[in-house]
């Protein structure tokens, strides 16, 4: 009898560690057909779930459909803001929502190439992700003037920034690159612009200020750090194994262009208020979630360490939400209430979306829904798996 309950233990045992390993039951080929299953076999509440996507459809971001013109509008009242890379006209609401990597749910043109904005800052976190796992960083908490040695970092302010401080988006990295001046992006609604201006920066890890000039500083340096252009990188090390299509883009500035080793390099964005940016479809979107979902492993290979996942989405010092580039559940000014704290996504203007929720093994990928209604979209969808 002895005998027979410590074999019931260990098969128990192996079982219950076995279901922890394989969290992803499923991993969509290349240029195959994305299998679909029925919410109902993940005992998901059909009538709910379709409640979430007549939601999603109903709900469209406002803005115009000619992203230019939306761009144009929605960055008004920044100083000397322009159009200085590409942009595309956008398509209606889409989306997807897998489970265990399959397709539950979906709705719109999955499979059409779309300007992403700010969704680009979590593949550009990435990117400095593999440079630290592949030991071309030794470490996030390390200066960037001590990688990048051709002025960007020199000063006394700029000397303290780390490559954590640009991740975070609470380096106030002060200067100017390609035409974009930080005190430009995103100047505060009230006040004197010649104060802000000439305001006393803030201390390195001290103040989350969102600026997308601070973010293609990041990607700028990643690039000297690469020695090769960022989509390359992306390509290689994650989109080529992950399966994703060929047909997305990653595009910066008209004038962004700099010289390493002799050749000729364009310097990409970490986002597109000013055009450029991640240009992909929202099945490559969730391709990308997926992976994270699955702690950075496809299928057996494991193509982001799951260190540099744990720290990308934890809390930083002045933002509770905010990690490496990854915007986090955790009550503060951006918290979602009744949707698991674990909950950690990437957020693009517009309504762009890619969610990972690793308590319920969901990824929600959203293209155009109205922005101030994720949280609800979310509840609702939270309602649905349970």
């Amino acid at each position: 009898m002895r005998k027979y309950t410590f074999f019931l233990f260990f098969c128990f045992t192996i079982t219950f560690f076995n279901s922890i390993e394989a969290q992803i039951d499923y991993f969509p080929e290349r240029n195959a057909n994305w299998e679909e299953k029925s919410p109902s076999s993940f005992n998901v509440d059909i009538n709910k779930l379709n409640a979430v996507i007549d939601f999603a459809e109903t709900n469209e971001y406002s803005g115009s459909r000619d992203l230019r013109i939306a761009i144009l509008k929605g960055f008004a009242r920044e100083p000397f803001h322009q159009i200085l890379g590409p942009t595309k006209k956008r398509g209606g609401p889409a989306g997807l929502i897998l489970k265990d990597g399959y397709i539950i749910a979906k709705w719109g043109d999955t499979k059409r190439v779309d300007m992403t904005f700010s969704v680009t800052k979590s593949f550009l976190s990435t990117m400095a992700g593999l440079a630290v796992d592949k030991g071309l960083i030794k470490n996030e908490t390390d200066k960037a003037k001590d990688y990048v040695w051709d002025g960007t970092f020199d000063g006394a302010h700029n000397s303290k920034i780390t490559f954590q401080h640009l991740l975070q988006q609470n380096s106030d990295w002060s200067g100017e690159l390609w035409g974009g001046k930080d005190w430009a992006d995103r100047p505060p609604r009230k006040g004197d612009l010649d104060d802000w201006k000439n305001r006393t920066l803030k201390e390195p890890g001290t103040f989350m200020e969102y600026n997308d000039v601070r973010v293609n500083v990041l990607a700028y340096s990643l690039l000297h750090v690469w020695r090769k252009t960022l989509p390359q990188v992306l390509k290689e090390e994650v989109m080529d194994k992950i399966d994703a299509s060929t047909t997305w883009r990653w595009f910066g500035y008209d004038n962004a262009w700099t010289t390493i080793d002799g050749l000729k390099m364009k310097s990409v964005t970490g986002g597109g208020h000013s055009g450029a940016g991640l240009f992909i479809s929202a099945e490559d979107m969730a391709r990308f979630g997926l992976l994270f979902l699955n702690d950075g492993k496809w299928k057996n290979e494991q193509i982001i360490s799951e260190k540099w996942i744990a720290n990308a989405t934890k809390s930083s010092v002045p933002n509770v939400n905010y990690g490496y580039m990854w915007w986090l559940n955790k009550k503060g000014s951006r918290y979602w209430e009744d949707v698991s704290e674990d909950v950690y996504y990437a957020a693009g203007f517009g309504g762009n979306f890619i969610v990972i929720d690793k308590k319920n093994n969901i990824v929600v990928v959203t293209r155009w829904l109205e922005p101030s209604k994720i949280g609800e979209f979310m509840q609702k969808l939270t309602k649905a798996l349970n």
